[in-house]
């Protein structure tokens, strides 16, 4: 039987993951090193938490987080002012064929992290997660 090709419940292909992780790694270093001529970038320490590529491999979304997490959109917005230049020079450093256009995002991962933290100390939540009492049914 033929494979489903237009099947969206499955996840990321193995090739999607490999290049996101390329991506990944090589924006990280770059940033790290100081690679981008835009001094508001190299001033600010970011964190490239996740890229996610689409299955045509043409889009890549990248997930940034400031160190501290102040100044998200400052940080997106200096990234996308220099995706032209990140993209090339990514492309370079990584030898891919066809490098992705790049989007930025600001990673929520941690806010929502902090918000289930809280969400599971509440004391109404706590009960209910608690160990029923042996007598009690």
């Amino acid at each position: 039987m033929a494979k489903n090709r237009f099947n969206t419940d499955t996840g990321p292909s193995q090739r999607q993951l490999r290049v996101g992780e390329l991506i990944r790694r090589t924006l990280s270093d770059l940033l790290m090193r100081g690679e981008i001529h835009d001094d508001e970038v190299n001033r600010l320490n970011i964190t490239v938490s996740e890229a996610r590529i689409t299955s045509d491999m043409r889009i890549a979304t990248i997930y940034v987080l400031p160190l501290g997490g102040k100044g998200k959109e400052a940080a997106v917005k200096a990234l996308a002012r220099n995706a032209h230049e990140i993209r090339r020079t990514l492309g370079k450093v990584a030898k891919l064929k066809h490098t992705p256009e790049l989007r930025f995002m600001a990673d929520e991962t941690f806010d929502r992290m902090d918000e289930t933290r809280a969400l599971l100390s509440r004391d109404e939540v706590k009960r209910d997660l608690s160990e029923p009492e042996e007598g009690a049914e």
